[in-house]
C-alpha cells in the first residue's frame, strides 16, 4: 500500500526538540487531497470490492453523523458495531442510523454488537470489524487510537487527538504505527475536506498574498453543554458517571474549550504558516462566568510566535448573549485574505480573487476520501499535521492556564498528566482544581 503524502514541505525548524519532533512524526505522514477538489465516485473501487464492517465507538450526534456518512462513502459497507459508555448512546444511534432510509439496510448491528461501558471500545475492535470510528470524548482518543491500530483497523478519528501531552505522544506513536502497518488514518478536523477553503490555503501557499505575517482567527459563541448544579446529581451516581455525564465541563475529558471546539481554528492557523510549528505561546484566560463544579476556562486568547517573527492571534468565547464570530483573517506582505464565518473566501491586495467553485459537505468529503483510499491502495495518514495542530491547541491551553510563555518544546514534553490513569467505573474521582494563571504550574 502506498501512502499519500502532504502538500508542500516543511520550512525548517532551529532547536533540536522540534528536529526530533517533526523527524519522530515524519513517519507517520500527513496525506491529504488538499489542494485538489476531487470527486470520489462511490462506485468505483476496483482495488479492492470485499464488503467493509465498520465500528463505532462514541454514539452522540457526531458518532452517529460519522456513521452515516461512511455508510454513504461507499455502497459496500455495514455498520457491524457500535460501542458507548451508556446503552442509551447506542440503541439512539442505532435507531437514528435505521431511520435513514437509504443506509437503513447497511446497519447490521445486533443487541450481540452493541457494548457499552469502559471497555466498549475494545469489544468493538475485537467484533470483526475492519474500519474504527472514533467519536467519543477527546479524553478517551489516545487509548482508543492505539487499541485500534495495533489490532490494524482503518481510523477516522474525530478531533482533538488528546487533553494533554502524554495522551498526544501516545496517539504519535499510534500514527507512527498505523503507516508501518499499512493502515489509513483520516481525521475530523474537517475545514480541510471544504473546497473553498482548500484552494484559499493553496494560493495562500502559493504566494498569493507573499509571505504570510500575521493571523487572527476567532472563535467566540456560546457555552457548549453547561455545567448543572451539584444538587442535580443523582443519588448514588458516582464521581467517574457524574463527570462522564457532564464531559464537557473538565478538563482531563475534554481538553477545555480551546482543546475541544477551538481546535478546528488553531488547525486553520497551522495550515496557514503551512504546518510549520509555532516556537512560542502566551496567553490569557479565564472564568467570567461560574460553572458550579466545572474546570475548564470561558475564554482564552493565544498570542503565537514563530521563527522569523511571524505571529498568530486565537481568541476563544464561549459565554452567553456576546457577540459571536467564527473567522480567519491572514494578513501578507501583498495583501490579505480573509474568511469571514461560512462565507466564501477572498483575498485582496496584489491578487483579488473570491472562491467561486462548487460547494460540499467536507464532512462527506472526509468520509468518501477515506474509503476510497482504502479501496485504492493510496492510504492517506494525517498523523503528523492532526498530532501538531492538537499540541498547538494544547500549547495554548498551557499558557493560559499558567500565565507563562511555553515552548513548543515544553508543550510537546509537558508531564501534566490531566487523564486518569487506571480509570474506573466506580472509583473516587476528584475534581482538578480550576487553573489560576501565575500559581498554576508548567509541569
Amino acid at each position: 500500500m502506498k501512502t499519500v503524502e502532504v502538500q508542500g514541505s516543511p520550512q525548517s525548524l532551529t532547536t533540536g526538540n522540534r528536529r526530533r519532533f517533526l523527524k519522530t512524526t515524519a513517519t507517520a505522514t500527513v496525506g491529504s487531497v488538499i489542494a485538489a477538489n476531487v470527486a470520489f465516485s462511490r462506485t468505483a473501487f476496483a482495488a479492492n470490492s470485499d464488503t467493509l464492517k465498520i465500528g463505532l465507538v462514541g454514539c452522540g450526534g457526531r458518532g452517529t453523523g460519522a456513521a452515516s456518512q461512511a455508510l454513504n462513502a461507499d455502497p459496500n459497507v455495514v455498520l457491524h458495531a457500535v460501542g458507548d459508555l451508556f446503552p442509551e448512546k447506542c440503541a439512539g444511534a442505532v435507531q437514528a442510523l435505521k431511520n435513514n432510509e437509504g443506509i437503513a439496510p447497511r446497519v447490521k448491528v445486533t443487541p450481540d454488537t452493541m457494548f457499552t461501558g469502559l471497555d466498549a471500545f475494545q469489544q468493538v475492535i475485537d467484533s470483526g470489524v475492519d474500519v474504527m470510528l472514533l467519536a467519543t470524548p477527546p479524553g478517551f482518543r489516545p487509548q482508543h487510537f492505539a487499541a485500534a491500530v495495533a489490532a490494524g483497523k482503518h481510523v477516522f478519528t474525530e478531533k482533538p487527538m488528546a487533553t494533554d501531552a502524554p495522551g498526544l505522544r501516545a496517539t504519535m506513536e499510534a500514527a507512527e504505527l498505523a503507516k508501518e502497518k499499512g493502515l489509513a488514518v483520516v481525521s475530523g478536523f474537517c475545514w480541510r475536506a471544504e473546497y473553498g477553503r482548500r484552494e484559499f490555503y493553496q494560493r495562500v501557499h502559493d504566494g498569493a498574498i507573499g509571505e504570510v505575517r500575521a493571523i487572527h482567527a476567532t472563535y467566540l459563541t456560546g457555552p457548549v453543554k453547561p455545567m448543572p448544579p451539584a444538587s442535580s446529581r443523582p443519588a448514588g451516581m458516582g464521581d467517574v458517571e457524574w463527570q462522564l455525564r457532564n464531559w464537557y465541563n473538565f478538563t482531563w475529558i475534554s481538553g477545555d474549550g480551546l482543546v475541544e471546539q477551538a481546535c478546528h481554528s488553531v488547525d486553520k492557523i497551522m495550515w496557514g504558516m503551512n504546518d510549520v510549528p509555532p516556537a512560542r505561546a502566551v496567553a490569557t484566560g479565564g472564568r467570567q462566568i461560574p460553572n458550579n463544579e466545572g474546570n475548564i476556562f470561558d475564554h482564552i486568547d493565544v498570542f503565537y510566535e514563530w521563527e522569523g517573527g511571524a505571529r498568530a492571534t486565537m481568541a476563544q468565547r464561549q459565554i452567553s448573549n456576546c457577540a459571536s464570530d467564527n473567522s480567519d483573517y491572514l494578513m501578507g506582505e501583498k495583501g490579505f485574505g480573509t474568511i469571514k464565518g461560512w462565507s466564501a473566501p477572498i483575498i485582496t491586495g496584489a491578487t483579488s480573487w473570491r472562491y467561486r467553485g462548487p460547494k460540499n459537505d467536507m464532512y462527506q468529503t472526509e468520509h468518501d476520501e477515506f474509503f476510497a483510499c482504502i479501496r485504492s491502495g493510496n492510504l492517506i495518514n494525517h498523523g503528523k499535521w492532526m498530532c501538531q495542530s492538537t499540541l498547538a491547541a494544547l500549547m495554548g491551553r498551557m499558557a493560559a492556564y499558567t500565565g507563562q510563555e511555553v515552548t513548543w518544546e515544553q508543550a510537546l514534553n509537558s508531564q501534566d498528566h490531566f487523564v486518569p490513569e487506571n480509570l474506573t467505573w466506580d472509583m473516587p474521582l476528584p475534581i482538578r482544581p480550576m487553573a489560576v494563571p501565575g500559581q498554576s504550574k508548567l509541569v
